[in-house]
């Protein structure tokens, strides 16, 4: 058993290596402008650049989780670093688009098989009584470390040039590489059964299909041919991967079955709603400060800190607290202070108010957010005995990636249908060609005003005005779902933690810890 210092360091470099995944999630959003330009390229182009990585990323995780269970999680991890960091120096010096694309495949291929593997290190490394301590810092990079990311990619873009994106991503792969060879112990599975390559396949084309139809929706439209087919597609396959799993039983890459315990439930649906409603405030709150209180991309992310600081401050306190008083009222009162944060935002956010109107709500919702997401991930990973723990940990990030991409969606077209049913009482003796062009998005009333003339200030205030009302519903409707995973959860929430299930000795499954 690894002592104290050792276990340090193990946390340190698992941490190291998560955050130089995250920060590649949300560090191209800030670089778009720049993108399109450097590439001479289509706004589509680029938000295939952004989004081919987190399509990539999600689809592999539990396939290439469940190798690393029988692989080695070391040499998992290592190869996994070593393909990320060559694609990251890749896509810095990418000359053309097409190069830049496949680059970022590369990358998700290489996160695909980072981030499971830095959970599962932990639960199979760390005894139980530090290991909710563990997770819980963990957690608080994961769920941080994107805003982390985001302001520094703000700054580098604004200081040198946005192909120095890739420097921290780099140099925080290059470190933790080094320190995985060692200090990293190794861990795998050995089974009897052949690895489930047909549950793999149908689990690549579900999770594919679907999050390129949340990704895709809201651009092409919610009933576009391609849409539809991928709607579809994502939905057979996803029935058939059920059906596949529900067959193989202990040969299975996903027992399917233990949906049907609290610990897993409870815990995949909090981190499915919390990551959604997380990723929806971002896509909420930049165009706020930007359009409406006029702060510039560097502002803006510096502004999202506190809630950044207030997330990684309960996932340190979140395990102590689940110690005392259990995981579900964890959970719970998590939920319940990311509901009161979203009220809050609705309620005293206002044009003249600005920030200020909305800090208190992000701090609150920060908070609430890293109470009830350690325990959600601890529930999950303790669902799977010791030797799953790489597909337990691939079963945690899918979740949080359909929660990023449903939330985005979902409270991305609240609000653009609050804003445009709102501004559409607002441009009376406006331009009909500079209405038009308002009515497409507060990015877009703001160029427009621009040509505006004496009508200036009234489109500003009007679209301003109208991004809050839309706002304010957006915000609602995440107090009405976490107010009904409040319920959800009070009622047939996850048990008190207890040591992950041991594999049965009745199965040709055996768990291996080598130094």
């Amino acid at each position: 058993m690894p002592d104290a210092r050792q276990l340090r360091v193990v946390l340190t470099t698992v941490s190291m290596a998560l955050m130089a995944v995250i920060a590649s999630v949300s560090g191209l959003n800030v670089a778009q402008t720049h993108m399109a330009v450097d590439f001479d390229t289509s706004q589509d182009t680029v938000l295939w650049i952004i989004n081919i990585y987190t399509l990539t990323l999600a689809a592999l995780l539990l396939p290439l989780g469940a190798i690393g269970d029988r692989l080695g999680r070391k040499p998992t991890l290592i190869a996994g670093l070593a393909v990320f960091g060559i694609a990251s120096i890749v896509a810095g010096l990418a000359p053309t688009a097409e190069v830049m694309l496949a680059a970022r495949v590369a990358g998700g291929i290489g996160a695909a098989t980072i981030m499971p593997i830095t959970l599962a290190v932990i639960t199979s490394t760390f005894p139980e009584e530090q290991r909710g301590k563990a997770i819980g810092v963990w957690t608080g990079v994961a769920g941080g470390g994107g805003i982390l990311g985001m302001f520094l990619s703000a700054l580098l873009v604004d200081v040198a040039d946005w192909r120095w994106l890739f420097v921290l991503p780099v140099a925080l792969v290059v470190v933790a590489l080094a320190m995985t060879v060692n200090s990293v112990p190794n861990s795998h599975e050995r089974s009897a059964h052949a690895f489930d390559a047909v549950g793999a396949l149908l689990s690549i084309v579900a999770v594919a299909a679907l999050i390129f139809v949340l990704q895709e929706g809201p651009h092409r439209g919610w009933t576009a041919p391609a849409t539809l087919i991928s709607l579809a597609a994502g939905l057979i396959a996803m029935a058939g991967f059920v059906s596949w799993e529900l067959r193989r039983r202990e040969a299975s890459l996903l027992d399917v079955r233990l949906f049907g315990e609290r610990g897993l439930a409870g815990g995949s649906i909090t981190l499915l709603v919390v990551f959604g409603v997380q990723s929806g405030i971002f896509v909420v709150l930049f165009p706020f400060l930007q359009a409406v209180v006029d702060l510039s991309a560097l502002l803006s992310a510096a502004a999202l800190m506190p809630m950044a600081v207030a997330m990684m401050t309960a996932s340190g306190l979140a395990p102590r607290l689940a110690a005392r008083v259990g995981s579900r009222l964890t959970m719970s009162s998590g939920i319940a202070l990311t509901g009161t944060g979203l009220a809050l935002l609705a309620l005293f956010v206002s044009v003249d108010g600005g920030y200020p109107s909305i800090l208190p709500g992000i701090i609150v919702m920060g908070f609430g957010m890293g109470l009830a997401m350690v325990p959600s991930t601890e529930a999950i990973t303790l669902s799977l005995p010791r030797e799953k723990q790489g597909v337990a940990s691939a079963l945690n990030d899918v979740t949080r990636e359909f929660g990023t991409a449903l939330g985005v969606a979902m409270l991305g077209a609240i609000l653009t249908a609050g804003y445009r049913n709102a501004i559409d009482d607002r441009l009376h003796g406006i331009p009909q060609e500079t209405a038009h062009t308002a009515r497409e998005g507060i990015a877009n009333a703001v160029e427009a005003s621009g040509t505006a003339g004496q009508q200036a200030p009234d489109l500003l205030h009007a679209a301003r005005q109208s991004y809050i009302d839309g706002w304010q519903q957006s915000m609602w409707a995440g107090v009405a779902i976490m107010g009904l995973l409040l319920v959800s959860i009070a009622l047939r929430g996850p048990k008190n933690a207890t040591s992950p299930a041991a594999p049965d000795k009745a199965e040709a499954a055996e768990s291996v810890a080598a130094p």
